[in-house]
């Protein structure tokens, strides 16, 4: 998955996988989140919106699965 840099002070990049639904978030924090089942609609709002960690909270975190890491354990 190819990751995009954003300009945020709270995510450093994000990539998506449109033929898994999967959305990769890199925090500046250092920790990468994997979030399943989001649509792709989703991620370009993600990408087009003023604020990237404003989007994250009200419309990704909390509503769709996660894990912390790159690959499921």
């Amino acid at each position: 998955m190819e990751l995009v840099a954003v300009e945020s002070r709270m995510i450093r990049a994000v990539g998506y996988n449109q033929k898994t639904a999967t959305l990769k978030v890199v925090f500046t924090s250092g920790k990468t989140y994997t979030y399943e089942e989001v649509p792709k609609e989703v991620y370009d709002a993600l990408l087009a919106s003023e604020s990237k960690g404003r989007f994250m909270r009200d419309r990704i975190i909390g509503e769709y699965a996660e894990y912390l890491g790159h690959r499921r354990r």
